[in-house]
């Protein structure tokens, strides 16, 4: 006879084979395998598209609400410091070692086994599991490739290391590479037109650019230069400068739309790399937001990046763990992270799930 099913007993057991099977972006074959098994063993079947795997609650019912639960299983590559093997999982004490432990691993492990404690309840809206890869590189065949195919959804929980906190927002990222142009000449002459200066030139006008319209929540867009290149030899005036300008920023303005105002600001060229990372806001009056505040989850703005920025709903981003261990040589997550991060998940469920139909998971 099967044991009951017991959430943390499952997740930490899935995040150490997870530890053990290299899952570097746009590598993660083995975990989607996997996670794919995982689902299967426990009754769930799963659909793949990529490397990424998804799995919808019994009953999935199209016409109502679907409540995404998300969170990545690819990895950076191991940090240089490491001391210790990075797949190899090690619990001493609290502490669970290995590369993606927290960022994230401890999250998607919450969420699957939350996902699977709950499949089966009644609901006011659907579960969808999402387990994602190529977040870290933002890659085509991750998220993005698999919204797309999952149909209709209302919300999202993004699972990343926040400390159990609510992030509210996170800025969108446009990197502009900028060229300047001149004409060469002799410096010893002072002939021709230096692009260096014409890039000094605009560079201060983009430290001192303001926008009309400023973010309630994230505040102002931040701009930054921050690589600048030109010149082959010193007796010879530079006909051409490149500089990269990195742009954080807010739902005031589209990115296309800061990227024509920054154009209108400076004489040089400025190509965007991409303008798909955009900027994500939940509304404090969300009922994911209020639930997360019923559970103890304190309101931040992320100083970095997820997959919520590629999601075209309302997205709460959060999970056990400390973002400042992610992407650290030794990292690790506390074994209390993750049955903290279960309970907090199951508690927002709960009250997102009261807060639509009045119904509670009993």
């Amino acid at each position: 006879m099967r044991a009951p099913f017991d959430p943390r007993t499952e997740a930490v057991g899935l995040l150490r084979r997870l530890i053990a099977a290299p899952s570097p972006s746009r590598e993660e074959g083995p975990t989607a395998d996997l996670l794919c098994a995982f689902l299967a063993e426990h009754g769930v079947r799963p659909e793949r598209l990529h490397h990424n795997v998804a799995a919808r609650c019994a009953g999935y019912d199209p016409a109502r609400p679907t409540l995404l639960l998300n969170s990545h299983h690819d990895t950076v590559r191991p940090a240089a410091g490491y001391t210790r093997d990075p797949y190899a999982p090690t619990i001493e004490g609290e502490r669970l070692y290995g590369l993606g432990a927290n960022d994230a691993g401890a999250s998607l492990v919450a969420l699957a086994t939350v996902f699977l404690a709950l499949k089966d309840r009644p609901l006011p809206f659907n579960l969808l599991l999402a387990l994602s890869a190529e977040e870290e590189v933002s890659g085509e065949h991750g998220i993005r490739a698999l919204l797309p195919t999952l149909g209709r959804i209302d919300m999202a929980i993004v699972g990343e290391p926040t400390s159990l906190d609510a992030a509210l927002g996170e800025r969108g990222l446009v990197v502009l590479d900028c060229t300047a142009r001149g004409r060469s000449g002799h410096a010893a002459r002072d002939e021709g037109e230096n692009a260096l200066y014409t890039a000094i030139e605009d560079i201060e006008r983009l430290r001192s650019l303001r926008f009309e319209r400023v973010s309630p929540l994230l505040g102002p867009i931040h701009i930054a230069t921050t690589v600048i290149a030109a010149g082959t030899q010193h007796n010879v005036v530079p006909d051409t400068c490149r500089f990269t300008v990195d742009v954080r920023t807010t739902e005031a303005y589209t990115n296309e739309e800061t990227v024509e105002l920054i154009r209108a600001a400076i004489r040089s060229e400025a190509v965007p790399r991409s303008t798909r990372i955009r900027a994500s806001v939940i509304d404090e009056g969300h009922p994911l937001v209020r639930a997360a505040q019923a559970a103890g989850a304190a309101p931040f703005v992320s100083p970095t990046a997820s997959d919520r920025t590629l999601m075209p709903f309302p997205a709460l981003k959060l999970g056990p763990g400390d973002s400042a261990r992610s992407h650290t040589a030794d990292e690790y997550v506390l074994l209390s992270e993750i049955g903290a991060g279960i309970d907090r998940y199951l508690h927002i469920i709960e009250n997102t799930a009261t807060a639509y139909g009045n119904q509670t998971l009993g």
